[in-house]
């Protein structure tokens, strides 16, 4: 299937490739088409151990931390420039593993992976510390040095990018990092471990162990070895890894579950609201902890934007992600769309209307569901507060500013949220007031590496993107030198 140098996929550790130590294997799914495409390694414990092990080996060895940042930035640097130069197989992976457009996953995914190690390199030549003025007869400055080992633990829906938001500033910083891609996608984590060593990064500095959550995922929560955990996922796994490294003092960086809620104002510009909301719960077939599936309209425009989302969205091309037309594949697995089949169920149970969508796409044996939008559930149903994860929308009217951000606030995930308005001073009074990580003004979906994202409440903490995200990769010392 592949034509990389990790096929048939392998470990990487310590710069090489191996098998699992008890030969275990699992399989790896085209969900546009639900059959096997592969088959990779299943790390176990023993597995595990030995990837912290070489990390450790790396970092106390001195071979990327010992190097200066402008050192580590050139290498980061060749990074950029591989995944551009392979920017085709790359993203032919990223396709076939998650089921996302073709076109999406070379002009999103892998442009912004590229962007990552860019930005960072960029950061890595200037990462410093600071003198501080003291009453003291002494001279007082700060030195910034990274952590050690790095547990990087990523999801399915962004496997390119999500790895790159912890990895690049990771390595600017000097640390070693073991990355556990998610059971289900582990392909692209596997090219990029050939391609970091190739772009000149040391053996052992980047490890790759693919397997499952509750055997290698654990392991890493739990291994001594490890100093810092940079963990994405769900909720309800980011508490329990919490608890794992607050029980061994670990630091970590958790960016979880949202439920975002987009706000569309009298004022807005219907038509270009209507392509953020649009893109704002379809994109990634809805399987972005950062997309708007909750949709708050002023009730004097809620009649006119859902006709013209019952219109518009049955429009939005579905189908085969190596079509260059598509927009919307499939979702990454039969539980996923398990899932959303789920909740539009009980949406129906509790009296919803279905405005468009509700079902499945029966197309070449994938895991389609049509992108769907719900009107008429109360605030407190589940299919409103709960994360669904998958291409549905629900849409809820308010009456004026205070009850429009009540809503909005009224789930218990903080991640991201939106607001269409052609009122300037209404956009930044209701952005201050959004309990979220991150507020888009009249557009959905802008992100760069130089501005941070992620959560508050159970969306988790810590800062990825931006020069916030290398304070979580770094430690401080201060040094006081008398001048008597």
């Amino acid at each position: 299937m592949t034509t990389f140098e990790t096929d048939p996929g392998r470990l990487f550790i310590g710069g090489q490739w191996r098998e699992a130590a008890d030969g275990a294997r699992t399989e790896v799914v085209d969900p546009s088409r639900g059959t096997v495409v592969t088959t990779v390694a299943e790390a176990g414990a023993a597995d595990v151990d030995a990837a912290v092990r070489a990390a450790r080996t790396a970092f106390d060895a001195g071979q990327w931390s010992g190097l200066s940042g402008r050192e580590r930035g050139r290498v980061l640097l060749r990074v950029a420039e591989l995944i551009r130069a392979e920017a085709d197989e790359i993203a032919r992976l990223e396709s076939l593993d998650v089921g996302k457009p073709l076109t999406l996953a070379l002009a999103v995914d892998v442009t912004n992976a590229a962007h990552d190690y860019e930005y960072f390199a960029a950061l890595a030549f200037s990462l410093d510390g600071a003198t501080r003025d003291t009453p003291l007869n002494a001279l007082a400055y700060t030195r910034r040095g990274p952590l050690g080992v790095v547990a990087a633990i990523t999801p399915f829906n962004f496997p390119l990018i999500l790895a790159g938001s912890k990895i690049a500033p990771a390595l600017a910083a000097g640390n070693t990092v073991v990355h556990k891609p998610a059971d289900e996608t582990p392909l692209s984590a596997l090219y990029m471990a050939g391609l970091l060593q190739r772009a000149g990064v040391p053996d052992g500095v980047v490890n790759v162990v693919t397997g499952t959550g509750p055997v290698a995922g654990e392991a890493l929560l739990r291994h001594p070895g490890v100093d810092k955990i940079a963990f994405t996922g769900s909720t309800a796994v980011g508490r329990h890894a919490a608890s794992v490294a607050g029980g061994n003092l670990k630091p970590v960086t958790m960016e979880l579950g949202g439920n975002a809620a987009h706000l569309v104002f009298e004022d807005a510009d219907l038509e270009k609201a209507v392509g953020a909301v649009i893109k704002g719960f379809v994109f990634n077939t809805g399987q972005f902890c950062m997309g708007g599936p909750r949709l708050l309209v002023a009730r004097q425009v809620h009649a006119t934007l859902l006709n013209i989302l019952a219109e518009a969205v049955p429009g939005v091309p579905v189908g085969d992600p190596r079509r260059p037309d598509t927009v919307v594949g499939p979702m990454a697995g039969e539980k996923h769309l398990r899932k959303v089949e789920e909740y539009v169920d009980l949406a129906r149970k509790e009296g919803a209307r279905i405005v468009c969508g509700g079902e499945r796409l029966d197309l070449d044996g994938g895991y389609y569901y049509r992108p769907t939008v719900i009107d008429g559930l109360a605030n407190d149903s589940r299919v409103v507060q709960e994360e669904i994860f998958g291409p549905v929308l629900t849409v809820q009217p308010f009456d004026d500013e205070d009850e429009a951000v009540a809503l909005a606030n009224s789930t218990p995930y903080g991640l991201a949220a939106g607001v269409q308005t052609g009122n300037l001073a209404r956009a930044h009074r209701v952005a201050d007031r959004l309990q979220a990580g991150i507020v888009w003004i009249n557009d959905w979906a802008m992100l760069d590496p130089a501005v941070p994202f992620g959560g508050v409440k159970d969306s988790g903490f810590g800062r990825e993107y931006g020069p916030e995200a290398l304070d979580a990769y770094t430690k401080v010392k201060s040094v006081v030198v008398s001048l008597d």
